[in-house]
Formats: C-alpha cells, structure tokens, sequence
C-alpha cells in the first residue's frame, strides 16, 4: 500500500454531492489548485490526494476515504497535521474520524518511545492500574506542591502529575517548583525502595514557558529529575511532542493534556473523531499517555467516545507501541472501581481536586485509590 488512508464523514446532499465533495478534499488538502491545472506525472500521479471510496452512512451522511502519498507530507509532524485535515478543516460539513498507516508513514513517525510496556518497567508496577494524582491547585507555593508530590509518592501512588494549570506563575516558578517536587518524589522513592517496594513513582512535570522554550525547559526538568514531562499539543503543538519523543538524548516518556482540543472533537460534523484525535494522533506524535476527559465527568464525554479513544490507544494496529489512556476530569474515589471494570489495567487513573479534601492524609486516599482498583 504506497498510501496512507484518511476517513472522512461529508455532510451532502446525494452521492454526486458527496463525492464531488470527496475530490475537492483529496485537492485541497494537496495541492490546492484548480484540478483542470495540476501537473500530469508525479504530482498528478503522487503528491495529488487520491478518493479511495465514498460510501452512504446515516441520511445526509456519507463516509469517504482518500489516501495520500508520503511524499506530500514529507517528514514534519505540522506538515501530517496540514495534509491530514489542513484547510479542509474550515470547510462545512467534514470531520476526519480515522486513520490508516501505511510502511512510509510508519518510517517517519515510529510513535510512542515507551508506550504501555515501557512504563511498566520504568514504574516497575508489572500488573494491575496506575494510581495518578494530580498535583494542585495554582497559586499554591513551590514548596506546598513538593509536599503534596512527597506525601502521595511516599504512599504508593504510581505517577505523580503536575496540574495543567501549573505554568510559570510567581506563587511556584516552573525551575523552583520542578526541582522541589522532583527532589520529593525521589526522596519518597528511596523510603519505599528501603521498605522493599519495587515500584517506584514517577514525576512528570508540567511544561511552562513560549513556545521557544519547551526544549530547554523539557531538559532542565530532566536534570533536575524529573522522570517524565507533562505537553499540552493544543498549546504548545502536536510538534512539540514529536520532536521531544524522537529525540534519541532526552529519553523521558511524555503525558498529552487534552487543553484546548476540545473545539476540534465536540462537533459531530467538524474536527476530528475522539479515537483519532485522542488515540491515533497521540501515538503518532509519540506521546506514552493520552489524557482524556472520562465519561460521568464533569466535560460530558459519553461512554461510546472513550471507548472509542481508549481502542485507538491499545490498537495492535496503530502506530508503534499502544500507549495508556487517562481518563479523568472530576473523579472521585468512589468511581474508580467502575472506572477499572471499564478500562482494565493499563489505564492511569486520574484523581485531583477530590484528594485535596484529605489535607496531610492524602496518603490514605492513595492507599484507598490502589484498593479500589484492585477489586
């Protein structure tokens, strides 16, 4: 197969419609001109989108698929993201739901450098769910937030996460923050190691900063000891991770946050499908885990949609290795013995604003959060 395959859901009116519409993506997600005027040879026969099929779904609904050849994307991640769903994403009436690799995309973009096997060797917790506090709130100093990373580390938690919210405000600039709650967590790690634990929480710090910034930033949370990063593509960009995941010396798994996404999944009728963006961008990119809003939560994400990205993770089919899903946004621990039935044990389980409610007992929430999940 010399293309990958893009699938579409097209509003129209009748078949014609639809596949009229089917060309005109094919064309403009290429080479954007005029059809009658593109170049015969190569880039009529290569570059140029190619309709695969278009096929009657729900009234007024038609599904298209159209493959493209790795040479109109080259080997940049904006570039995918352009060829993929670039100014068709201002037309009416489309909305990219999946994605089929083919050997050149595969090449180019491996994926994930850890994915689902990886962390369970860097965490050394060889079954069952991880437990994920989300550490918080903004405004909170550097040294309140190494306390809260200490005492749910010290208690057993799998990986400790910085809110999203945490950036580089004054109350904990990212450099003081990250090099208190990293040097936390590794003092909570050598106390469970001495207790003959052999799991280990990791600390994954939230990126702050400009855009210039995230590579530096991402290497200073390294040396500080950090164990993972926290990326936000709908800010920083999808490339973002991709450049930190392929880069052979930085070598830490990475956490996509869903901020700012969600214009690009909620309509049923634009953006992209909740797999795709979720699932199947994420692996591509190279992100380890996909943080998502979970169904019951306090976003309205149904059921029926995180199934659909937590398959797009795990699929043997996707790119490089399946990578964990997260669901969270507003769980307590009462939900998580739901929440393990539903999404089994590679899942990192989500807790935040509900443990605070613990003060300096969070620890037993941790503890009550591995028993929920080992029911």
């Amino acid at each position: 197969m010399d293309r990958f395959t893009v699938t579409y859901r097209i509003i129209a009116e009748s078949d014609a419609d639809a596949r009229e519409r089917a060309e005109a993506i094919a064309l403009e997600n290429t080479v954007e001109i005029p059809r009658d005027v593109v170049p015969k040879g190569y880039i009529e026969d290569t570059v140029l989108g190619r309709v695969i099929d278009v096929t009657a779904s729900d009234e007024g609904v038609w599904i298209a698929k159209i493959g493209y050849h790795i040479d109109a994307v080259g080997r940049e991640f904006p570039q995918l993201l352009n060829v993929v769903l670039g100014n068709v994403s201002i037309l009416r009436g489309v909305k990219a739901i999946s994605l089929s690799a083919n050997s050149g995309l595969r090449a180019r973009f491996p994926g994930a450098r850890f994915g689902a096997a990886g962390l369970r060797q860097l965490t050394g917790r060889k079954t069952g769910g991880y437990v994920c506090p989300v550490i918080k709130p903004q405004g909170s100093t550097s040294e309140t937030l190494a306390r809260l990373c200490y005492l749910t580390a010290v208690a057993g938690a799998d990986i400790i996460k910085e809110d999203h919210g945490l950036a580089n405000q004054d109350a904990a600039p990212f450099k003081e923050r990250v090099k208190a709650c990293a040097a936390a967590v590794t003092q909570a790690n050598t106390e469970r190691a001495y207790t003959g634990d052999r799991t280990r929480a990791l600390y994954f710090a939230n990126m702050g900063g400009h855009g210039d910034q995230v590579r530096d930033l991402a290497y200073y949370a390294k040396d500080a000891g950090a164990d993972g990063i926290l990326l936000i593509p709908g800010l920083f960009g999808f490339d973002a991770i991709n450049r930190l995941a392929h880069d052979a010396n930085f070598g830490l798994p990475i956490m996509a946050h869903p901020s700012h996404l969600g214009p690009y999944v909620l309509s049923p009728d634009h953006g992209y499908g909740h797999g795709m963006l979720f699932g199947q961008l994420m692996r591509l990119a190279g992100a380890d885990i996909s943080v998502f809003p979970n169904y019951g939560g306090r976003f309205g994400f149904t059921m029926e949609e995180c199934h659909e990205i937590v398959q797009s993770c795990r699929n043997p089919d996707g790119v490089g290795p399946a990578i964990l899903p997260s669901p969270g946004g507003g769980m307590s621990i009462d939900r998580l013995s739901d929440m393990a039935t539903t999404y089994g044990q590679d899942c990192v389980y989500l807790l935040g604003g509900s443990l605070l409610r613990y003060g300096d007992e969070i620890g037993n929430a941790i503890r009550e959060m591995r028993a929920a999940l080992s029911k």
